[in-house]
């Protein structure tokens, strides 16, 4: 007989014993200082939420060409380093574990938030849309093309990151291979041109995050590695002409790894008029892999129990509901209503809407 899994069980993750399978999901709150540094206020917000079996940091800068949105935090210098610490320190004295998110945002920023810098892609197409800058909305402009040497250095900024994160005693990593940043930019065919070997094939365009978790894995164990994958998005004007195809082959690579789990975002937007993506990611991709699956994308306690018991993934990971709820574990598992969610104050950049969301039961659950 097959034991059905709880939501609120103890679960492993690689080594990683959590407390339950409640994830928080990696969400950009723009809290950190113009330098990239960790604040007080972030300290405080990550340890009120101790509570989830796992929480997964913001998208974490790898490299000053790497940031894509205005006071985000960074990963590479020693202030950001030694604030880092103070986070992982706070989370780890309430029992809890956290993953740090290793990002790099490529085309997706500005020359104004890169120190006058043209942003960087695997080819030179421009994004539809506008980034907030410290000058208000500007247009995305055209990326430069990243060359073979360059491709290297950024492979090296994300094993020196991993690195960094392991001094300071992160639980593990998650590599950010979604949402039309660099790594999900050399995925799709939509925004890799490139005619080398890290493009044309479904094999060379998967060539940068494979060589990734190559290099990091070098220094951290796999089984503390993690990715998170979007094959259904379509934010930052992202897309391919065979996602079916692209990431069924990928999931297929990355089950030959042993990584700590793979993170699938459902298709958040879809329209009958993009016939090749899938609705229901969670259930197309998630029987591919054969590890540890976390799933995101507007799950409640009801859905996410279903997902679970009926074996389509092992974690669910919460993103909104954790902002106005840090103690959503234990109001999911009483049944307890949801805090109001102040979305005027996700970006806003003070302690309102932040860290003053108020608990019932700050850390027994």
């Amino acid at each position: 007989m097959v034991l059905k899994k709880s939501l609120f069980e103890e679960a492993l993750l690689g080594d990683t014993l959590l407390k339950n399978r409640v994830v928080m999901a990696p969400m950009t709150r723009s809290r950190a200082t113009e330098d990239g540094l960790p604040t007080d206020m972030m300290v405080e917000y990550y340890s009120q939420r101790s509570t989830s079996g796992l929480i997964i940091t913001e998208a974490v800068n790898v490299s000053p060409m790497g940031v894509g949105y205005l006071n985000t935090p960074g990963i590479y210098s020693t202030a950001q380093i030694e604030q880092w610490s103070r986070i992982t320190d706070a989370v780890h004295a309430n029992g809890g574990k956290i993953f740090i998110q290793l990002f790099h945002a490529g085309r997706i920023s500005h020359p104004s938030i890169i120190k006058g810098n043209t942003p960087v892609a695997p080819s030179p197409v421009r994004p539809e849309g506008k980034v907030l800058t410290s000058d208000g909305m500007k247009e995305f402009i055209t990326p430069r093309k990243l060359n073979i040497e360059e491709i290297h250095e950024i492979i090296l900024e994300f094993k020196n990151a991993a690195l960094n994160a392991k001094m300071v005693n992160f639980d593990g990593v998650e590599i950010h291979a979604a949402n039309g940043y660099l790594i999900d930019q050399f995925l799709v065919d939509k925004t890799n041109k490139r005619t080398d070997e890290y493009g044309g094939s479904v094999e060379n365009r998967c060539r940068l995050l494979n060589e990734i978790i190559e290099e990091i894995s070098l220094e951290i164990p796999i089984h503390k590695i993690g990715v998170r994958l979007s094959p259904s998005g379509v934010f930052n004007d992202m897309g391919d002409s065979n996602p079916k195809i692209l990431f069924s082959s990928l999931i297929e690579e990355l089950n030959r790894k042993n990584l700590a789990y793979l993170h699938l975002i459902e298709a958040m937007t879809y329209s009958n008029k993009q016939p090749q993506l899938v609705k229901n990611v969670g259930e197309f991709y998630g029987p591919l892999y054969r590890g540890n699956r976390i799933l995101n994308g507007e799950y409640n306690k009801e859905s996410a129990m279903d997902a679970i018991r009926t074996n389509r993934c092992e974690f669910i990971s919460f993103g909104r509901d954790y902002i106005s709820n840090p103690d959503l574990v234990y109001r999911l598992k009483h049944n307890e209503g949801l805090n109001e969610l102040r979305m005027d104050k996700f970006y806003a950049g003070g302690e309102e809407g932040y860290v003053d969301y108020p608990s019932i039961e700050k850390l027994d659950v």
